[in-house]
């Protein structure tokens, strides 16, 4: 059995079952009244200082999409945000309201991203290796957090390579922390639809790690070496 964990994600590469995750802090949970409803509409209209108070209420969520992709540390992860912010405001007039709007600005952080890291490789860009300050205020060894960002950083390879729908809803499940009913609201898909893209990106996820030996000694070894 391999199990891998760290920064949001949490793996077991057997039986094929999805594990429960950890909400992250600051992520809620729907709620009856969006919040945010009201400056969305006034957005829509027009309304330029609606718009810029939108955009403060969800960038933090949009910079959380962008480091949980990119890596804390990529030196793109602003203007990712920045970018993720310009196409809530662009496709607010589409949003039907199935979901909350802040969970609706997730998901746009997300795919916009993603769709970063997928421009990012076809251009042939290097790995990015980093330490996040998430670390900083642990007792772990300078070996165990060099281990901890290597594994993350496999994981977001692993990543680019399933479906994008795949790999958008395990993001959103697993480092956003949203739940499968709000994976499923945001991303208009049946719930069961989302638990088999799950579970479809997991069992492969677990294929590619255990048919490459460096792989699986990196997401198992407990020493950096």
């Amino acid at each position: 059995m391999i199990h891998f964990s760290c920064a949001g994600y949490s793996l077991i590469c057997m039986p094929a079952r999805l594990l429960p995750f950890r909400r992250p802090q600051g992520t809620p949970r729907a709620p009856g009244k969006d919040p945010l409803a009201g400056l969305a509409r006034s957005c829509v209209q027009g309304d330029v200082r609606a718009t810029r108070t939108l955009i403060v209420s969800v960038m933090p969520a949009l910079l959380r999409a962008a480091r949980g992709v990119l890596g804390v540390r990529h030196g793109d992860v602003e203007d990712v945000a920045q970018e993720a912010a310009l196409g809530l405001v662009q496709s607010l007039a589409t949003f039907r309201s199935e979901s909350t709007v802040l969970h609706y600005a997730t998901r746009i952080g997300v795919r916009t991203a993603l769709a970063a890291r997928r421009k990012a490789k076809v251009r042939g860009e290097g790995r990015h290796v980093e330490l996040d300050e998430s670390a900083v205020s642990t007792e772990q060894s300078p070996a165990a957090l060099l281990l901890s960002a290597y594994r993350r950083q496999i994981l977001r390879e692993l990543c680019d390579e399933l479906p994008e729908a795949q790999s958008e809803a395990l993001v959103l499940h697993c480092v956003m922390g949203l739940s499968l009913e709000e994976v499923a609201a945001v991303s208009g898909a049946p719930e069961n639809t989302v638990r088999s893209r799950l579970r479809l990106a997991k069992e492969s996820l677990r294929s590619k790690i255990l048919g490459d030996g460096r792989l699986r000694e990196a997401l198992t070894s407990e020493v950096l070496v």
